[in-house]
């Protein structure tokens, strides 16, 4: 049988998390492949595909163009060990800590502007400003209840902040299920491999959304707001909605009296008090925003103003989404809790400066630029992968509008073996983890959604773009390697579709649970 490792070679231009320059392999890494090795690429490859098949079935898709289509899974985990994890767990904290009292103090007292630690024109400028925001104050809340923050690894293995999404942070849904997937695919490797488990997901948000709901309410109601089916993350509204065990709702089944939002049921009215909301901020109520949405509640920004219902996350987020305001998150960090970053930023030129503006025009065909108000990888252009007419168009564009663009240096992502055809080959990654806040505590998911850049040499990772994904696997503190007995495993077939994932959750708790003595 052939080796599927046995051609895989790192590029010398990236960091590879398996092996390095001398090609040996991680010692974390050695029993997966060893079990890849033993199992071969093409069984490897038949259990993916019926994992696929029954993603199809199952209805775990994203839409794009109009037609809904599953987000390939790679079979290949990342391997993050405990260590690690800590100094990321601790970074994610901090950085989020800072930007939730940065946006505190821009909606109330504006500190931070008096003090010209940040630009007022950057904040005011900023096409996610929100001034409706003011005044919306409940009492218990934060302002970022979710957040996934993009990180990279750079050429020396580094992990930093490529970006800040504090606004509708989308993916965790296909984190859970490509673990469900994974214990699917490779069975054998949950019994050797302590991974942490990330099935507490959604009881931790569940409670974040309960605990701001209005102090005199005793028993909140919490809905999940959604612009409707032929939304792109759709699949992980309607996923998160049943996993908490709330209404999943759309802004025609709800309404607002006398400052109160109410949702009809088939049992009434019944007056809700925390609204976990999965649109922009421009849909959201079309008295306070756009006239013309349906997708919204009118009078719903009043009713938050009045304290009578949150909305998670809060609204005005988006400008701290603002990629020239990420610039100055280091800088927050030390104002708000006068404290180092842990987690450095890339690399970034602000296009406001001259002699910034000045080196990145000379320099445009070797960095990337991108619009500050973009997602999902929309609008960027790639310096050494543009065509002159690109480079020549963004450089009118930059000139024309400087605050509307940032300058990054080019950085290598990192790799990890991805199955391509009959083979295992290097394809760059990176990580979008997930902090849950509630007053006065920050949890983050153990590991979080790992994207890939299929195609040979790319770094555009968003699903969107043709990326796919992993599962990521954040080792125990308990975790010592053993020894691994590969033998044929069982063919588990996707027919019974509730016995194969109650499998695979009793696989994922047990590799993370065996020795806690947990009954969980």
């Amino acid at each position: 049988m052939e080796n599927p490792f046995e051609n895989y070679k790192s590029k010398g231009e990236s960091f590879d998390e398996m092996i390095d320059d001398q090609g040996v392999h991680d010692g974390n890494w050695q029993l997966l492949t060893k079990a890849v090795e033993a199992m071969g690429i093409d069984e490897l490859k038949r259990r993916t595909l019926e994992c696929e098949e029954s993603f199809k079935a199952r209805g775990i898709t994203f839409s794009l163009g109009g037609q809904e289509r599953t987000f390939p899974l790679d079979p290949i985990p990342r391997i993050v060990t405990s260590t690690e994890w800590e100094t990321v767990e601790a970074g994610l904290i901090q950085r989020v800590r800072a930007v939730e009292m940065f946006l505190d103090d821009i909606y109330s007292q504006g500190e931070v502007l008096k003090d010209k630690i940040v630009p007022r024109r950057l904040v005011v400028g900023s096409s996610q400003f929100a001034r409706r925001a003011f005044g919306i104050n409940n009492f218990g809340q934060v302002r970022i209840t979710v957040a996934g923050l993009d990180l990279i690894r750079d050429e020396k293995g580094a992990l930093t902040v490529l970006e800040d999404n504090l606004r509708t942070p989308s993916g965790i849904s296909y984190v859970l299920e490509n673990r469900r997937a994974m214990a699917r695919i490779l069975p054998e490797l949950f019994e050797s491999y302590e991974i942490e488990p990330v099935v507490d997901y959604p009881s931790k948000l569940l409670s974040a959304l309960l605990a701001q709901a209005p102090h005199h309410v005793a028993n909140p109601m919490v809905v999940l707001l959604t612009p409707g089916v032929y939304n792109s993350a759709y699949f992980e509204h309607s996923f998160l909605a049943r996993q908490m065990g709330i209404p999943l709702v759309e802004g025609r089944d709800l309404f607002c009296r006398a400052n109160n939002v109410y949702v009809r049921t088939t049992e009434g009215d019944l007056k809700v008090d925390v609204i976990y909301r999965r649109i922009d901020d421009d849909y959201l109520d079309p008295v306070q925003y756009k006239g013309d949405s349906v997708l919204g509640v009118p009078g719903l920004i009043n009713a938050a103003r009045a304290n009578n219902v949150v909305i998670a996350n809060a609204v005005g987020n988006g400008v701290a989404d603002d990629k020239l305001l990420y610039t100055y998150v280091p800088e927050l960090i030390e104002y708000y809790l006068d404290q180092k970053p842990i987690l450095p930023n890339v690399e970034t030129y602000r296009l406001e400066d001259r002699d910034m503006r000045e080196y990145v025009l000379k320099n445009i065909d070797r960095l990337v630029l991108k619009p500050v108000d973009a997602s999902g990888g929309k609008g960027i252009v790639i310096g050494p992968t543009a065509s002159d007419e690109e480079l020549a168009h963004v450089a009118k564009e930059l000139v024309a509008n400087p605050r509307g663009w940032i300058a990054q240096r080019v950085v290598k992502f990192s790799t990890i073996p991805t199955v391509v055809g009959s083979k295992l080959a290097p394809r760059h990654v990176d990580l979008r983890p997930f902090i849950v806040s509630s007053p006065g505590e920050r949890w983050v998911l153990p590991g979080g959604l790992t994207r890939v850049a299929l195609p040979e040499g790319s770094m555009v990772v968003n699903s969107s773009q043709g990326g796919g994904s992993k599962d990521t696997w954040v080792l125990s503190s308990r975790h010592s390697a053993k020894k691994i007995s590969i033998r044929q495993t069982p063919q588990l077939r996707v027919e019974d579709t509730q016995s194969t994932l109650d499998f695979a959750e009793i696989l994922e708790s047990f590799s993370s649970e065996q020795f806690t003595g947990s009954d969980e």
